[in-house]
């Protein structure tokens, strides 16, 4: 439960916080809010004093039915962001959400970035396994059924939970015989599933410590949350703190989280219970 992040060693037998930073105009959340130099110098330093462990840059949206935006773009929204943020917090482990091999190449190479996170495990970009065992970083494996432009139209599984397993099951493998030593797996929260199938995800995530893999989990603010009352993303933080204790409780060893300073509550009552 140790992985390796250009030299730091993150021991994840204790629960961590990845604190969110969308630069996109488009997220569903916070989309538009952290694209300027002074508003991304505003929210790092804010994840860092709340206590985040790492900081997980997202330049495009994921989000069901998001605007596509191209490899150029991508990287330039992320050439601004890391720039200002290794100029502030050079030592501060960070992850950079990308399905792009040519992306995952260029934010290693140009600002040391520790860890790539993948929502598509490598199915976007048959390269990307082979440049993150080049790049000798810890690699994040989510699950998704199709694309975020049809992920949500209709999602079916015979049995959810065999079917995620068989996924990472099979994508380890691959990745093992890759050459990429750090695996950490994402059941993929809300993409490509109904609110019963994430629920379900939910109450069996114990199960997926079968994969012997360091577990993150991203609940933030979903519709899974505040659609059950027709509410918005602004109402879903009490739920979002609710299934991230109950995640925490089923063994995810890492919290994705846009509300730090709430979630470092949690994790500090869960440690004092365990």
């Amino acid at each position: 439960m140790t992985i390796n992040c250009n030299g730091k060693l993150l021991d994840l037998s204790e629960p961590k916080i990845a604190g969110i930073l969308n630069i996109t105009p488009d997220s569903f959340y916070d989309g538009g809010k952290y694209t300027a130099e002074k508003e991304i110098s505003f929210k790092v330093k804010e994840l860092v004093s709340e206590g985040a462990d790492i900081i997980d840059v997202g330049a495009f949206s994921s989000r069901p039915g998001a605007e596509f935006i191209s490899a150029k773009e991508e990287k330039k929204r992320l050439d601004r962001a890391l720039n200002i943020i290794r100029d502030i917090f050079p030592d501060i482990i960070l992850s950079v959400d990308t399905y792009r091999s040519e992306i995952a190449e260029f934010v290693v190479n140009n600002y040391n970035v520790d860890i790539i996170n993948d929502i598509s495990g490598g199915n976007f970009d048959k390269k990307m396994f082979d440049t993150a065992a080049r790049l000798q970083v810890p690699y994040i494996i989510m699950h998704i059924k199709g694309t975020p432009a049809d992920m949500q139209n209709n999602p079916q599984y015979d049995d959810v939970i065999k079917e995620l397993l068989k996924y990472f099951s099979e994508k380890i493998e691959i990745a093992k015989k890759t050459g990429i030593n750090d695996i950490i797996i994402d059941p993929g929260f809300g993409f490509g599933k109904t609110i019963k199938h994430n629920y379900q995800i939910l109450s069996g995530l114990e199960l997926f410590q079968i994969a012997e893999r360091p577990v993150l989990v991203g609940l933030s603010r979903k519709s899974m949350i505040y659609k059950l009352n027709n509410e918005t993303p602004e109402d879903a933080l009490p739920g979002t703190i609710a299934l991230n204790m109950i995640a925490l409780q089923k063994g995810a060893n890492i919290l994705r989280v846009h509300d730090v300073k709430e979630t470092k509550q949690i994790v500090e009552v869960f440690k004092k219970l365990r």
